[in-house]
């Protein structure tokens, strides 16, 4: 702790001196443009920001997973995240794209920006884990956020989040259960799949709440629709075989999938627009960032009903101002929720109706003050199913 108190006093006076000395100087913010890069290109900003002070020279440093900055998804949230930063606060952030996805490979780009002077660091995904386990320790005096994912030694044996690190996590099963609603609102045949990738917790809450939703809907709003197909393909890389479940699905007349599966999932997308292309009226709800336009075909029309959305920008951008105002919550697990505005559906959804949109904001409002509440277990699923009166298909296995 006191190790933490003296770099953030460090921080706060090479700020103030740099506002004394250069004022607003034109030529000393680093920025790095939005294409795949390992570089930063240099502009003029005026960053003074709206508290009076100028946070020009406080780098913040990110590492990118084995994505690019465009990836659609957690490398482009995070980057998006901490662009708002930039432009909120003035200051100079940079990202480097690792030559490969080992825990020395990312430590090697971790130490790079540490020798460069980035107080922050900001690393996307649970492939990071064991990565900022080591660099927590080495590069006690630089603070770290880590999204999605825990700090853990090799093995798994040993789970630590040091004073200098804050581990963000999200209620998948809130993202889901908005998603679930809107699934079976839209539904015409009342039939509901979901994929997942592999069966861990944050696909397994997303497949939860999701199930959740759609028994939500029916007791709430008046739908019949069912999840018949409930499938974890084991991998989130097998983009042929998330196709051939999606193919699968929709032939038993399934009319949305919501498939929570990353490379499955694009499989999955690449069906549904095969059929739409073809004239069938089918579709898919994203996962993790808005996934409308990877959805679209020829027509310009896009087979992403919805996304359920974790706000990945939002945890970027909101623990970058903690650090820059002092209050950086190190040693913490924190979860960001619906409450938090941490997750949700996307600001547009071109393919809900108003009247979807309107019950989904109204249930987004109930996951926020409480008056809802998602299941995020199995148990909880169940229970939630018998005090809303649904029945499972046959089959069916969450």
């Amino acid at each position: 702790m006191l190790k933490r108190t003296i770099a953030m006093f460090l921080v706060v006076l090479l700020v103030f001196a740099s506002f004394v000395a250069c004022g607003n100087n034109e030529n000393n913010n680093t920025t790095t443009n939005n294409t795949p890069s390992n570089t930063t290109n240099n502009t003029a900003n005026d960053a003074t920001n709206d508290d009076g002070m100028d946070y020009s020279d406080v780098k913040i440093g990110m590492v990118t997973d084995s994505g690019t900055i465009t990836d659609k998804s957690f490398n482009q949230g995070t980057w998006e995240g901490i662009l708002a930063a930039e432009a909120e606060f003035g200051i100079a952030p940079k990202y480097l794209q690792p030559g490969g996805e080992t825990t020395d490979d990312y430590l090697n780009e971790i130490g790079n920006l540490v020798d460069s002077g980035h107080g922050l660091i900001v690393t996307p995904g649970f492939k990071f884990e064991e990565a900022i386990f080591l660099a927590q320790d080495e590069f006690a005096d630089t603070m770290f956020v880590l999204i999605d994912g825990e700090p853990h030694s090799a093995d798994y044996s040993e789970f630590k989040i040091n004073e200098n690190v804050v581990s963000v996590f999200f209620a998948e099963h809130e993202a889901g259960f908005l998603a679930g609603v809107a699934a079976a609102l839209e539904s015409e045949t009342g039939k509901i799949g979901f994929i997942g990738g592999m069966e861990i917790p944050p696909v397994q809450k997303f497949g939860w709440g999701f199930s959740a939703g759609v028994a939500y809907a029916n007791a709430n709003f008046g739908t019949d629709a069912h999840i018949v197909d409930y499938i974890y393909q084991g991998t989130f890389s097998e983009v042929d075989a998330g196709q051939q479940i999606a193919a699968s699905m929709y032939d038993k007349g399934i009319d949305v999938i919501h498939a929570a599966a990353g490379g499955v999932g694009v499989g999955a997308i690449n069906e549904a627009k095969t059929r739409r292309a073809a004239g069938e009226n089918v579709w898919i709800v994203g996962v993790d960032v808005d996934q409308y336009n990877d959805g679209v075909i020829e027509d310009g029309s896009s087979v992403i009903l919805t996304s359920a959305m974790k706000r990945i920008d939002v945890a970027a951008h909101d623990y970058i101002k903690a650090f820059l105002e002092g209050t950086f919550p190190g040693g913490q697990k924190i979860y960001l929720t619906a409450k938090d505005g941490g997750v949700g559906l996307p600001a547009e959804n071109p393919n809900l109706s108003e009247e979807t949109i309107t019950k989904t904001n109204e249930v987004f409002a109930g996951l926020g003050d409480g008056s809802i509440a998602a299941p995020d277990s199995l148990e909880a699923l169940e229970a939630f199913f018998a005090e809303n009166g649904y029945v499972s298909v046959d089959g069916v296995n969450y």
